[in-house]
């Protein structure tokens, strides 16, 4: 079974008890606080990822680690459980496959947008606007810059791709006048 699989099945426990208890935002929240503690140091890191320490010791030493970080008792007992059965060191992939649960719990899609240069605000807001009508869902978009585009915009939800930069539509031009 891959990793990926396995992380979402941690995270989608989480997910249940967090509807469940009606704490699904603080979860959230309390999850990025730990990836980024983790992330942060070398140390930690080493210890999720460690093969060589037991699951006992790696739980205990996590849930000590957790407790001075004030992180709440049922993330603190999730984790524990996470590290009794050897898969701590799936921890950024569980709470990567939390956020996507939430999102897809909420109805928010998140959007890949390439442009040569930045979008304006009112930019920004009109393509949410006319994506969310496409999609029926709340848009979150991730803007990158992409210099090979001379204009225009490429879009990703997903595995579909939107194609309005200049040389998108430079090709669709090309297509057409050769099959005319």
């Amino acid at each position: 079974m891959s990793n990926k699989l396995i992380a979402r099945r941690y995270a989608k426990a989480l997910v249940e008890i967090g509807l469940k208890q009606g704490t699904l935002q603080v979860i959230q929240k309390e999850l990025a606080a730990v990836g980024s503690l983790v992330r942060g140091n070398a140390d930690l890191e080493r210890l999720v990822s460690a093969p060589l320490i037991g699951p006992t010791k790696k739980a205990a030493a996590f849930d000590g680690v957790l407790g001075a970080a004030n992180v709440s008792e049922q993330v603190r007992k999730f984790f524990s459980v996470v590290a009794q059965a050897a898969r701590l060191n799936l921890i950024h992939e569980i709470i990567t496959a939390f956020d996507e649960l939430v999102d897809e719990h909420l109805g928010i899609m998140n959007a890949a947008v390439a442009s040569a240069h930045p979008l304006s605000a009112v930019q920004t807001k009109a393509l949410e606007a006319s994506l969310s009508v496409r999609t029926g869902k709340t848009v979150r978009l991730c803007w990158s810059q992409d210099l090979s585009l001379l204009g225009g915009i490429k879009v990703q939800i997903g595995s579909t791709v939107y194609d309005a930069s200049l040389q998108g539509q430079l090709r669709q031009l090309k297509l057409r006048l050769l099959t005319a």
